[in-house]
């Protein structure tokens, strides 16, 4: 950024690349080169992660085992390593630590750094994105990829155009214009369904959704609506906020096909219930509700909740909640075009022996 934008933030988001695959080769000489899936088995399951080998086969994260061993036969599954996954991020987090106090965690691999004003008097912070990857390369032999902009929403973007191990900034000159051009699909926080329904509002670029009002965001949108608004025009406020309390951890999918059957339903709910129990233990937290979410193929949409006395630590557990919840909606007299599951009432995991490092990642 140049010296005109001194006072704007310098906010950089920095993840890893293909983590817990890339953590596991190069801890094991055997697997590099070779397609790796961590998570699940090629009996059941879901992926956790995928290699960039796994992925040029159109494995990813959160596919059925099943079909990511259909895609590619030589695939290898490796189980998750967790606490060797954490152990790295820690060092991964002391890089940051080295620039700024203003680390705001998202989830083990990936973090959003404030360096405005960092502790080595950087001036650019392209020039910082590129020191902390090559000090992450030489102290844990792994590459990230970083994107470098004036706010959370165009720095996380950023770091995906250049992947793996590279970088790429978005300037305030440049940020208005490349979200014009840019697909909604793409906008972080736009899911597949609520894309689908921009796109039959019209709406297929930032640049079309920057040509409608307010009004008609919130109409259509709700409360998203004025946070659409703002982003179309490369506008985001939002701070880095180091000590940021997570109220709920969740995962959904909309399906291709309406689902009207329970056991097809139940199906899909596997994989969600594994999702969220992956995630709560990257971040070494339970909690006690357990949160279904359900869309009509009309987008009606409605929620079903149960708190238990004690802490939800496993999928089966969340599961079995999930799916008492959803038998009370059957028969349905309409399609279902999505599922989620919700874990909420988090608190810190007290059978972690780590649990005094929450505000890591």
């Amino acid at each position: 950024m140049d010296e005109a934008e001194a006072t704007i933030r310098k906010i950089i988001h920095v993840d890893m690349d293909a983590f817990y695959a890339s953590v596991e080769q190069r801890d094991n000489p055997d697997l590099r080169g070779k397609p790796v899936a961590v998570g699940g088995s090629a009996a059941r399951g879901v992926v956790a992660a995928a290699s960039y080998e796994a992925r040029a086969f159109g494995v990813r994260s959160a596919l059925p085992s099943v079909t990511a061993k259909r895609r590619c036969p030589d695939l290898i599954f490796v189980k998750p390593r967790f606490d060797v996954y954490r152990a790295v991020s820690q060092q991964i987090h002391d890089v940051f630590a080295e620039h700024t106090d203003l680390i705001e965690p998202l989830s083990l691999d990936e973090a959003y750094l404030d360096v405005t004003e960092n502790k080595q008097n950087i001036e650019f912070a392209t020039e910082i994105a590129t020191i902390i990857r090559a000090r992450i390369k030489e102290v844990t032999g792994l590459n990230a990829s970083a994107g470098i902009s004036y706010c959370k929403f165009l720095a996380k973007i950023a770091s995906d155009l250049n992947k793996p191990n590279g970088q790429a900034v978005i300037t305030p000159k440049m940020g208005p214009a490349f979200v014009a051009e840019l697909a909604v699909k793409k906008f972080h926080g736009v899911g597949p369904a609520t894309a689908e329904k921009m796109q039959r509002l019209g709406i297929e670029t930032g640049a079309d959704l920057r040509d409608k009002s307010l009004t008609f965001l919130r109409d259509n949108f709700g409360k998203s609506g004025s946070w659409y608004y703002r982003i179309s025009r490369g506008i985001d406020e939002r701070p880095v906020q180091p000590n940021r309390e997570r109220k709920s951890i969740g995962a959904e999918d909309t399906f291709a096909v309406d689902i009207f059957e329970l056991e097809a339903a139940k199906a899909e709910l596997l994989p969600l219930a594994e999702k969220v129990c992956r995630h709560a233990a990257n971040k070494q937290i339970s909690g006690r509700t357990v949160t279904l979410k359900v869309k009509y193929a009309d987008f009606h949409q409605l929620t079903r909740s149960r708190s238990v006395s004690a802490p939800v630590r496993s999928s089966e557990e969340v599961l079995e909640i999930a799916l008492n919840l959803l038998r009370e909606l059957f028969p349905t007299p309409k399609g279902i075009r999505l599922l989620g599951v919700t874990l909420s009432s988090l608190q810190a995991d007290e059978s972690s022996p780590e649990t005094s490092q929450m505000s890591l990642f």
